[in-house]
């Protein structure tokens, strides 16, 4: 592998969201960060990092600046399971971020003591990122999702059986949103399709180092339908279908060795 290759860096939060595509590495070697996985290798000829995050906002985001200033990549993809706030989605179901949003980042509007709580009397504040074009660090509640990877991931998504894939807001926090009441809110209020842990920190710091950054989930539950359970099986399916998206992206010229 030639330094001057550089790889697409590939996010997951749990060994059954990285372990599938690590396994079709070839020349792969551990390059851990303290504690954290992270394994470098090839796919197909072509320089891939995966990166084991574990959950969270602070861990993935953390990650994704190590592996900025390690790797200095093309592009970093985070991908895994994600929980349905669209009632029309099924489990298998991939959504592609178009952009994603930190739900976590609001501010409650004023309430006296004794008036109770109103969880959706609130203000989206969003999170800072550094814009190029105003040189200056901005507030932003949306993050885009990038263009070229975008149009990977559609050419992927023509081959792809498991289920519909849908592209739209993708929303992260650091909280686990089990009451029907609340995911309606959150779809109504961000336009929010589903909900992960890790998606839109990474998104901010790629934006603010100029990295392209795309967001892929696949639902692996829905609380809407049945409380569905969360099927595990989801995850490598999903690497399956990140695969094809950077089967397409390199197929464009991205970066292509030789």
């Amino acid at each position: 592998m030639q330094a001057q290759q550089r790889p697409v860096v590939v996010q997951g939060a749990m060994d059954v969201e990285t372990q599938h595509i690590i396994a079709h590495l070839t020349e792969s070697h551990e390059e851990p960060f303290g504690p954290f996985r992270c394994v470098r290798g090839l796919y197909e000829g072509q320089p891939l990092v995966v990166s084991e995050t574990q959950w969270g906002m602070a861990n993935a985001s953390a990650l994704a600046a190590l592996a900025i200033a390690r790797y200095q990549p093309q592009a970093v993809i985070s991908q895994g399971t994600a929980g349905a706030h669209d009632p029309a989605l099924d489990v298998y179901d991939i959504v592609l971020g178009v952009r994603t949003a930190n739900s976590s980042a609001w501010q409650s509007h004023y309430r006296a003591a004794g008036s109770g709580v109103d969880y959706r009397g609130l203000k989206k504040l969003g999170v800072f990122a550094w814009d190029e074009r105003q040189k200056a660090f901005t507030q932003e509640v949306y993050h885009e999702g990038d263009a070229v990877l975008l149009a990977a991931a559609r050419q992927a998504a023509a081959s792809y059986r498991r289920g519909r894939v849908v592209e739209g807001t993708i929303t992260t926090c650091d909280s686990w949103n089990c009451e029907v009441d609340r995911i309606a809110f959150l779809r109504e209020s961000y336009g929010s399709l589903a909900e992960e842990m890790e998606g839109d920190a990474v998104a901010q710091v790629c934006q603010s180092f100029g990295v392209p950054f795309l967001d892929v989930r696949i639902i692996s539950n829905s609380i809407l339908r049945n409380q569905d359970p969360w099927d595990l099986g989801t995850g490598s399916v999903c690497q399956d279908f990140v695969l094809a998206l950077l089967r397409a992206y390199w197929r464009q010229g991205h970066e292509a060795i030789g």
